[in-house]
C-alpha cells in the first residue's frame, strides 16, 4: 500500500528531474576541480550522455539506482503498488541503457557508468578517484 494518495504521488513523481541531478553535479564539480573539461547532455550522441569528455573520447552516465534498476543495491526496491508498470518501465530503461552503450562503443567512445549509490558518503572518494583513473587511462 502506498503511503501517499494518488495526487500526492503524482506530484512527487513529476518533481523528479532528468538532468542536472545532485549526483550529476557531484561528478561534474569533481571533474572540473581536477582539470577536466566536458560537455553536458550532448544530444548528438546516442543516449544523450550526462557528461561528455571529447578529449578523452569518454562519456559518463550518472544513473539513479531506482530508475535504472541497479541490481543488488539497497536503493533499488520494486514498488509495492502498480508493480507490473514499474517492473516494465525499469526493464525498458535497462534495455535502452544497454543499446545506447553498445551504440556509443561502436562509435569509439568509452562508456563509464556511475551509480547514485556510489556517490554516497562512504564510497564517494573511492568512486571519484577511480573515475579519474578510468578517464586518464583512456588517454589523450
Amino acid at each position: 500500500m502506498d503511503v501517499h494518495d494518488k495526487e500526492t504521488r503524482s506530484y512527487n513523481m513529476s518533481c523528479i528531474k532528468g538532468k542536472n541531478t545532485k549526483p550529476e553535479e557531484i561528478v561534474r564539480k569533481y571533474l572540473f576541480s581536477q582539470g577536466f573539461r566536458y560537455r553536458k547532455n550532448d544530444k548528438r550522441l546516442p543516449g544523450t550522455p550526462d557528461i561528455v569528455l571529447p578529449k578523452y573520447k569518454t562519456v559518463i552516465f550518472v544513473n539513479g539506482c531506482f530508475w535504472h534498476g541497479h541490481e543488488g543495491c539497497r536503493y533499488f526496491v520494486v514498488p509495492k503498488t502498480n508493480t507490473e508498470f514499474w517492473v516494465n518501465k525499469i526493464e525498458t530503461n535497462k534495455q535502452r541503457d544497454i543499446r545506447k552503450k553498445n551504440e556509443l562503443q561502436v562509435l569509439g567512445w568509452k562508456v563509464v557508468v556511475v551509480w547514485e549509490c556510489q556517490l554516497k558518503n562512504i564510497a564517494i572518494n573511492e568512486t571519484l578517484n577511480e573515475l579519474k583513473k578510468s578517464i586518464k587511462n583512456n588517454g589523450a
